[in-house]
């Protein structure tokens, strides 16, 4: 009986399955980490089989920045390990939150010979609109409310932090397609596709929100009219972002306590304590009153952090030791001052804390580049653009690349996104390496 080997299989039907399970991860990312998981097992099991020897040594989105950087970032993590001082569960705990950034470079190469990049997307948006209809479902039905909604008025799945950032990025991906089909003269879908991106808006302004997401908003409506209508259209954009924020301000009493929480904060130090206080005590807090918790939760990770990188700011403390350094930080304190984490709710921190300045010059050089090879026109350049900066911007506030779901977004974004490009510039596979980014 003959070998059966890589030769004998049906390449093609490999590919088109590795095509088709990618696209089910991108439909399971807002509904369901357990589902995702098992997909990505599923997705490796039928992609690297439609790899040969010599594919891999001819493929160029492999030794780019864009695809060597998350790489590279991997390694150092890898090697981290080796000057660390807690246990190998810890370690291989900590090198976890960076094994998603290798399949970056997979879905490249992928995606690259790939012209099913829009199954991805498709099924990612599709998905997100479930979502998104199951959210408003308790809004006409009350009686419903027991069984869409989870923890959180108008979270039917996942936590209200991913929601919001998911529906953040369907929002502005659908206002940039509907303009486009608008001037393609396809009316009828504009208004459709228009319609739906205010229904995203609205569940986030006025069900379930994010500050950072909240944040994000004015950052992302000066750079959709600037892309779109260059300067004119970056001051239409601040007057029609003026116009509508105070409509969503004088409407939304969620957004607005959302906000003003946050002058709270800072205005209110004896009050946030308070509420940190509380927390530790496992004390129930009103929706407000957890914010100010979370958010005084988060200042003190970051006075803590900051005084952990000065500690061995070069190299850090190596892989997995964020929780060990928090205790550290934490003996003989009592209060607030003892708490202690294993996420710092900083990307940056988290990576100096394990990894030093020379782990935090590779996370943002990874960013600068993928930056990069979105900066061109297109609907797909939009796209990937705003997965990066969301992923950017959001990170002072959040370890997004570590976290499951906004880390894969970011990932299979960057990935399936990024090959779409380089497939449509195939004479400059290169263009991340030597600065002439792909269009």
């Amino acid at each position: 009986m003959p070998a059966i080997t890589f030769k004998n299989i049906n390449r093609a039907q490999l590919e088109r399955n590795a095509d088709g399970l990618a696209t089910a991860v991108a439909v399971s990312l807002p509904w369901s980490t357990s589902a995702t998981s098992i997909l990505l097992v599923l997705w490796l099991i039928a992609l690297i089989p439609t790899f040969q020897r010599s594919d891999l040594r001819r493929e160029p989105t492999l030794t780019t920045l864009a695809g060597g950087l998350p790489v590279a970032l991997w390694s150092l993590a890898l090697l981290g390990m080796l000057w660390s001082d807690v246990s190998l569960h810890e370690r291989l705990s900590g090198l976890s939150g960076y094994h998603k950034l290798l399949a970056i470079p997979l879905l490249f190469a992928q995606f690259r010979r790939s012209d099913r990049a829009q199954w991805v997307l498709v099924g990612f948006f599709l998905s997100s609109v479930g979502v998104l209809l199951v959210s408003w479902l308790p809004t006409i039905f009350p009686g419903l409310e027991s069984i869409a909604w989870r923890k959180w008025p108008g979270v039917p799945a996942k936590d209200y932090i991913t929601q919001s950032s998911i529906f953040q990025l369907c929002v502005f991906a659908l206002v940039y397609v509907a303009v486009d089909d608008w001037h393609r003269s396809r009316r009828w879908r504009a208004f459709i596709l228009a319609g739906l991106a205010l229904l995203f808006l609205a569940n986030i302004v006025y069900l379930a929100s994010a500050r950072t997401t909240l944040m994000l908003m004015p950052v992302f409506i000066l750079l959709l009219g600037f892309r779109l209508f260059g300067w004119r259209g970056l001051i239409a954009a601040f007057v029609a972002g003026t116009v509508l924020a105070g409509i969503v301000w004088n409407t939304s009493g969620y957004m607005r306590g959302q906000l003003t929480s946050l002058i709270t904060i800072w205005n209110s130090p004896d009050d946030m304590r308070a509420q940190m206080t509380n927390l530790i005590k496992g004390s129930k807090l009103d929706p407000g009153d957890v914010g100010l918790a979370s958010a005084g939760l988060r200042l003190e990770y970051y006075k803590k952090s900051i005084a952990i990188i000065g500690n061995a700011p070069i190299m850090g403390h190596g892989t997995g030791t964020i929780r060990a350094r928090f205790e550290d930080a934490a003996i003989g304190k009592t209060g607030v001052a003892a708490i202690t984490t294993g996420n710092p709710h900083q990307q940056t921190f988290a990576v100096a804390i394990q990894l030093g300045l020379v782990g935090c010059a590779l996370l943002w050089a990874m960013w600068v580049v993928h930056l990069l090879l979105f900066r061109g026109a297109g609907v797909v350049a939009w796209f990937g653009l705003l997965v990066v900066l969301q992923n950017i911007l959001g990170s002072p506030l959040n370890s997004n690349l570590f976290d499951f779901t906004q880390g894969w977004i970011y990932v299979f974004g960057v990935g399936v996104l990024g090959g779409a490009v380089l497939r449509a510039a195939p004479g400059r596979t290169n263009g991340a390496t030597s600065g002439n980014g792909a269009s």
